[in-house]
């Protein structure tokens, strides 16, 4: 028996789902002021895996994302074969969140890891090394 485990993609490969896979459904579990004010992938959707102002673990992680899944944004009618590409700010939340979707059933969850702004270069600066910015994908800001 085959265990299920988060797949980690590059943000170029992440795209590359996106486009062969419509019905992906595309999580930035960022909070919601990064998601607003720092960018975030075009047509992702914000679901926060740490809540503000205290940082916790969003509790209803899971079900806000069958929710996405069930609610006619996705289509499918085996919610936990749809393909959940998760993205963060640096690949650290979206793998734990992952992590917790398979933990409770969902078949095919991938990770980007830069996420959306890489890790931090020798100036303590994010964007400068990788991640879906870095990378010239398509996203947005308000």
């Amino acid at each position: 028996m085959t265990k299920n485990i988060v797949t980690h993609l590059s943000a170029e490969k992440a795209w590359d789902l996106i486009q062969k896979e419509p019905k992906v459904a595309f999580i930035d579990v960022r909070s919601d002021m990064e998601y607003l004010f720092i960018g975030h992938p075009l047509g992702s959707v914000n679901i926060p895996w740490i809540e503000e102002p205290n940082w916790e673990v969003n509790p209803h992680f899971v079900r806000d994302v069958r929710k996405l899944v069930l609610g006619g944004v996705i289509d499918s009618p085996e919610h936990h074969s749809v393909p959940v590409l998760l993205i963060c700010r640096s690949g650290n939340r979206s793998d734990e969140a992952g992590k917790l979707l398979v933990e409770n059933g969902f078949k095919r969850v991938y990770n980007i890891v830069q996420g959306f702004e890489g890790e931090l270069d020798d100036n303590h600066q994010r964007g400068t090394i990788a991640g879906w910015r870095f990378d010239n994908l398509p996203w947005e800001q308000c």
